[in-house]
């Protein structure tokens, strides 16, 4: 028998953005840009005030059904939040390379 000890959730890396955090940012970035308050957003959806501010904090993982219901007071698609998801995700600063050292052994290795 193996020794190894399985994880359900891995250890999150500090360069990966949790999901919830994305689609808060989409969603805040989308209701700003029509110049609507949170109120309005909520109540067109029917969602509570509180739930969508805590959905747009990255604090509460909405459900599809949510999602759904938020873009469309919003007058968008689902398309419109993947869009704005794959936006965030390949934003240069998230696929920088390593830099490499300058000095020492490491260094030599990496111009050879």
């Amino acid at each position: 028998m193996t020794d190894r000890i399985l994880h359900a959730v891995p250890d999150p890396r500090d360069d990966d953005p949790l999901m919830r955090d994305l689609v808060g940012t989409a969603l805040r970035r989308a209701r700003l840009e029509q110049g609507r308050t949170l109120r309005e957003v909520a109540e067109a959806a029917q969602v509570s005030l509180p739930y969508l501010s805590e959905i747009e904090r990255g604090r509460k993982e909405p459900s599809s059904e949510v999602l759904a219901a938020v873009y469309r007071a919003l007058g968008l698609q689902l398309i419109d939040l993947v869009g704005d998801l794959h936006t965030q995700l390949a934003a240069p600063a998230r696929h920088s390379a390593p830099t490499a050292p300058r000095t020492g052994p490491q260094a030599m290795l990496m111009a050879v």
